[in-house]
């Protein structure tokens, strides 16, 4: 009987050890495959319950680190999906592994690019950017006839899953080149400014006093030198001021605007013909500044040579990819410009008037680019100029 009793209960624990054991080795068959939602039993006492609560803790702790794995996952994705900066990855078979929309963009690809061979990307692709991808080197080139842009290639490989893969960066550099540039030209502005204002201000109090002390002088050649002098220390003094406003251009105070209303000011001042019906939306911008740079284009227009009724304006909204904005067109008959000049137009300093200071097209670039908006001007195949702004809602 005793003999009976003892087997019963070996069998039993047996039959226990045993289901435990099996639950433990399905749950690492479990881990195995990489799936961590499964728990197993806590039953009895000693060392089998503090091996079934090690693993359950552990299950729960991978389960805790895949979800914040692929939270964290998922942020890259979205930060590496919205980049404007262009991103592929290859691997060692020089087979894309990866793209984002903005690579998608520039290769004109709507569906997935994934699986496509770099020859294969570079079909129908401008010259210069093929050769650029295609030679290992990083540095800067440019492609574009009318709107050259400036881009930034650069290189990088490493290891991953015992494989060499290439990652290949390409950066838009125009506008951060343009900024870049004015900064520079309103730092060259402000000191040249300081300068002049140094000296203008004591010629301007010495002719007052000269003027004083030589009143009871009848001399008219003394009255022609004083008035000289102060015509043009007035004059540069204006000078200073004009390229001062350029080089402290505030940052534009948005607001919505009605395209009727901004448009009826300025036929106050300029008249123009209005191609096609206004936008019903509003648009989202610095009216003050806005009215400065359509003032001085339609100037412009008109000192074309252009005939006045030639001169037309079209504004309209339209709707892209990355959200929508205004396009702003004016268009004159005028004289047009050389490619020179259609290439130095709108640095500072840079004018074919006489008496111009070469801040016009400048600071309406400067103002446009504060919006966030880009501005290009074109000959027009029969004859006359098109500028064209773009403004984001």
């Amino acid at each position: 009987l005793a003999c009976a009793v003892c087997g019963l209960g070996i069998a039993w624990l047996t039959r226990h050890l045993g289901r435990s054991l099996d639950s433990l080795e399905v749950g690492l068959l479990n881990f195995s495959d990489n799936d961590f939602s499964v728990s197993i039993p806590e039953h009895g006492e000693g060392q089998l319950k503090t091996l079934a609560q090690l693993f359950n803790h552990s299950a729960a702790k991978l389960r805790q680190e895949r979800q914040y794995i692929y939270q964290r996952e998922l942020l890259l994705d979205k930060v590496i999906q919205s980049s404007p900066n262009v991103m592929l990855l290859l691997d060692d078979h020089q087979r894309l592994i990866y793209a984002n929309d903005a690579a998608r963009h520039l290769f004109h690809k709507k569906g997935r690019m994934e699986g496509l061979s770099l020859d294969e990307l570079l079909v129908d692709l401008p010259e210069v950017l093929a050769l650029a991808l295609k030679h290992e080197k990083n540095g800067l080139f440019a492609m574009g006839e009318d709107d050259v842009e400036t881009w930034y290639l650069s290189r990088g490989q490493f290891l991953l899953n015992n494989q060499q893969h290439n990652l290949i960066l390409l950066k838009q550099m125009t506008r951060e080149l343009n900024r870049q540039e004015v900064a520079v030209w309103k730092k060259v502005i402000r000191i040249i400014s300081h300068e002049l204002n140094n000296s203008v201000a004591p010629i301007a109090s010495m002719v007052n006093s000269g003027r004083l002390l030589t009143k009871d002088l009848d001399n008219p050649k003394l009255k022609l030198i004083f008035d000289t002098i102060e015509n043009r220390t007035s004059h540069l003094s204006q000078f200073i001021f004009n390229y001062a406003r350029f080089a402290k251009l505030p940052l534009p105070q948005r607001r919505q605007v009605n395209w009727t209303q901004f448009t009826a000011q300025l036929t106050q001042h300029y008249p123009f013909k209005l191609i096609h019906e206004l936008p019903e939306v509003d648009g989202f911008f610095d009216q003050g500044q806005m009215e400065q740079v359509l003032l001085n284009l339609l100037k412009n227009a008109h000192e074309s040579g252009s005939n006045p009724e030639d001169v037309t304006l079209s504004i309209r909204y339209q709707t892209l990819v990355d959200g929508g904005g205004f396009s702003i067109v004016i268009e004159d008959r005028g004289a047009g410009m050389s490619g020179e000049v259609l290439e130095q137009a709108l640095l500072p300093f840079y004018s074919t008037k006489q008496s111009g200071t070469g801040l016009g097209l400048p600071l309406c670039r400067e103002i446009i680019e504060a919006h966030d908006g880009s501005i290009s001007m074109h000959n027009r195949s029969d004859g006359g100029l098109l500028v064209r702004l773009w403004l984001p809602q």
